[in-house]
């Protein structure tokens, strides 16, 4: 099955049969996001041995305010002494870790030297993590930072911006065009992949109460992943902070996979697992993704449209949800 699943950088004839239907560039996995507390050496040297898709050295939420500035000089440091590399011999070692800083907020009086500590050094981060990305001036000011500290290097850097109150949510397609279409200026320096639904501080804008089954979120959550796949963006999915209660995890973050997010956030090394494994397709889903592919291909061959595939109609759409599956498992290969 494996053969079949690497084998799908698909033939010609199969992209040529898939003809109006977009095909999107692998994305790099972020099934968990794991937050670190930049200010806590312990934990930063801890993470280098976190089984993460995303690791995310944090500057906002998770560091005090008296320790702002230590938390971006310790991080700076941890790039600089090369620490986000994999440890040696560790089991996975062969998929590196992606390495992200959350900085504060642009309306925190905080990003621009966060910006500049953090892009400063040699090493940098893969990705940049924005909080309370709420109008298109915040990000049109960002841009201005990022692209002034990274005016030299010739990489671009990962954006990853979040929804976390009810103006974002709800001008959250004018946030995700803005931020294409600024990124694509010449000389931007930076490429938005993600939108990360922050629903505490959504139910703290909203006036809602949290509740276990989460019924009072559920609009604004199905309609941050609705407006990501629009841009081609990944969703990522809400915290779940009781750490301890591992079960309700697992129903949520597999939830969230139905939704169509393809990861979530995480708090603690023990939810790591249960979560990466929930944004994984089932075997059963990949052989049935990986049969339907070539099924299509010898349909294409003898210039057959739609047609039966187990007693279902096959069609370019389905096509496109087997392509998805089989995105989702080269990329955590």
């Amino acid at each position: 099955m494996l053969n079949v699943i690497k084998k799908q950088n698909l033939s010609r004839s199969l992209i040529n049969g898939l003809r109006n239907v977009a095909i999107r560039e692998v994305h790099t996995p972020r099934r968990a996001l794991m937050y670190v507390p930049s200010d806590d050496k312990r934990k930063l040297r801890k993470s280098r041995e976190l089984e993460a898709d995303c690791i995310a050295l944090d500057l906002e939420d998770g560091v005090a305010n008296n320790k702002k500035d230590a938390a971006r000089q310790i991080a700076r440091a941890f790039f600089d002494a090369g620490s986000n590399n994999p440890v040696e011999g560790h089991k996975e070692s062969h998929r590196r870790a992606e390495w992200a800083v959350r900085v504060n907020s642009v309306c925190s009086n905080l990003c621009e030297e966060d910006l500049k500590t953090i892009l400063g050094g040699e090493i940098k981060p893969e990705t940049i993590l924005l909080p309370k990305y709420n109008e298109t001036e915040q990000l049109r000011q960002f841009a201005d930072w990022v692209n002034k500290a990274l005016a030299d290097a010739e990489h671009k850097i990962n954006l990853i911006f979040y929804a976390e109150s009810c103006k974002a949510v709800m001008r959250l397609p004018e946030l995700c065009e803005y931020a294409v279409q600024l990124s694509q200026v010449p000389g931007a320096k930076f490429i938005p992949v993600s939108i990360v639904f922050g629903s505490d501080d959504f139910c703290a804008s909203a006036g809602l109460t949290r509740t276990e089954e989460g019924k009072e979120i559920l609009y604004a959550r199905q309609r941050i992943v609705t407006v990501a796949k629009a841009f081609d963006l990944q969703a990522i999915d809400m915290v779940y902070t009781d750490y301890t209660n591992l079960e309700g995890l697992k129903a949520q973050a597999k939830e969230g996979a139905k939704f169509g997010y393809t990861g979530k956030q995480v708090i603690h090394p023990c939810q790591l697992e249960i979560v990466q494994k929930a944004f994984v397709p089932s075997s059963e889903k990949v052989e049935w993704a990986s049969e339907l592919l070539k099924a299509w291909d010898e349909h294409e061959k003898d210039g057959v449209g739609a047609f039966t595939f187990k007693n279902k109609m096959i069609d370019a759409p389905t096509m496109k949800q087997a392509q998805n599956i089989l995105e989702i498992m080269r990329s955590v290969q």
